[in-house]
């Protein structure tokens, strides 16, 4: 595998966009003007009873019809929707009320769309999800980031202290949910073997993983690696997941979680799909690479509209697992796919990779929250999506605020 590695990454630079048509300039990450999110006061509220059971499948939100008919939030909304909870490892809990500056509002932003027509579970025909088992790739970036959390979700380490996730991981709406009170995020390592000594060339490899891993060959060479450890495993009895040089995971405590009031007020009364998610500290930093932030783009500034994700499906205990699609349709909040995840996957970082402005670096950056599969109204039926939440310039604002507690490192996305 290692040739195949080296091989791809003198090969890379001639291959290209896949339709050859795509230029450099077409996908590069464009550096935006976001506003200023302030503080005002905060204070304090009532513990929280934690009694509520984690919700992973939401029933009659605003579907895409419904999302394109929304008025653009005035800036007193804004105001409101961005205001956020925090809760604090003691269970204490406050509200914060801000002041959004430098807003600028843009009723025509309303997205082109290009529907499909399926109906069908998270699992949409061939699965065409992966579990990566190649150590190489598991301990490299991007895939490193990917974080479980205690109540069952997944999440993405965007900080050194701070992870990305889905509110509803955590609060159903109206209350937060049993074990939300103790959280805990486990950071992936590898299982002890040997020695301990790295093998010569492993630093190399990882590296060439990291830089190869959104390339087609890449993808293929990693299933074609997933499906034959698959088969050493079925051969000898072992359950995938539980063999040597599978992940373990170092669990952190969290010192305080943050939650956007969108979520638990909507916009019609429901719960607003469009925030949900949520930034959880940790009470100790980690010592690895995390992902960036990045402003969502619109599906036709993306290559292949490809968007990619990992995180730690039920259906697969232990294993860190990978998926990339096409997005099928977007509105100005969220996207709507058919990337194959089960329960588990909730709370995942959606990344996509694009040209840094005036540089030869590709970078990747989180660009949406992945949120579950959702039941959404289209043409009067009920028809279901897997969904993901769209960072956009004032929820980046937000989140990038909750990571340094000032906007003075917020000021482009």
């Amino acid at each position: 595998m290692e040739h195949v590695l080296l091989l791809l990454m003198f090969f890379i630079p001639m291959l290209g966009l896949a339709n050859g048509t795509d230029t450099e300039q077409d996908f590069t990450w464009h550096l935006k003007k976001v506003p200023q999110i302030v503080s005002e006061r905060t204070f304090s509220l009532e513990s929280p009873k934690f009694e509520a059971k984690t919700k992973l499948e939401l029933n009659s939100v605003c579907g895409i019809e419904c999302q394109r008919k929304l008025p653009v939030p005035s800036l007193s909304d804004l105001k409101d929707i961005l205001s956020y909870e925090t809760v604090f490892e003691n269970g204490t809990r406050t509200l914060t009320e801000v002041n959004v500056l430098g807003l600028m509002l843009d009723p025509s932003e309303n997205m082109t769309t290009r529907t499909s027509s399926r109906k069908k579970r998270q699992i949409y025909g061939t699965d065409s999800r992966f579990s990566i088992y190649d150590k190489r790739f598991m301990t490299s970036f991007p895939f490193n980031t990917a974080v479980k959390i205690s109540t069952g979700c997944s999440g993405i380490l965007i900080s050194p202290k701070h992870v990305l996730t889905a509110a509803h991981c955590l609060h159903n709406g109206k209350d937060y949910v049993k074990g939300s009170k103790k959280l805990r995020v486990g950071l992936m390592k590898m299982k002890s073997k040997g020695n301990g000594r790295k093998r010569k060339g492993a630093k190399r490899s990882r590296r060439e993983a990291s830089e190869t891993q959104d390339d087609p060959e890449v993808v293929t060479e990693l299933r074609r690696h997933s499906k034959s450890v698959g088969k050493k495993q079925r051969r000898s009895g072992r359950k995938q997941g539980t063999s040597d040089g599978m992940p373990a995971f170092q669990w952190t405590r969290v010192k305080s979680t943050q939650i956007p009031r969108g979520w638990f007020k909507g916009v019609s009364g429901d719960i607003a799909l469009d925030y949900d998610y949520a930034v959880l500290e940790l009470k100790r930093p980690h010592k690895r690479k995390y992902m960036e932030l990045g402003i969502s783009p619109t599906i036709k500034m993306m290559p292949r509209s490809m968007i990619h994700f990992s995180g730690f499906d039920n259906d697969r205990s232990g294993q860190l697992v990978y998926r990339f699609c096409s997005i099928s349709d977007e509105s100005n909040d969220l996207f709507y796919q058919y990337c194959d995840a089960e329960s588990g996957s909730t709370g995942s970082g959606v990344y996509l990779r694009l040209k840094e402005p005036n540089k030869q670096k590709w970078k990747r950056k989180i660009i949406a929250v992945y949120s579950g599969h959702q039941w959404v109204d289209v043409n009067g039926e009920q028809q279901d999506y897997n969904v993901a939440v769209r960072i956009t310039p004032v929820k980046y604002a937000q989140i990038c605020f909750w990571i340094h507690g000032n906007d003075e490192n917020c000021t482009q996305g």
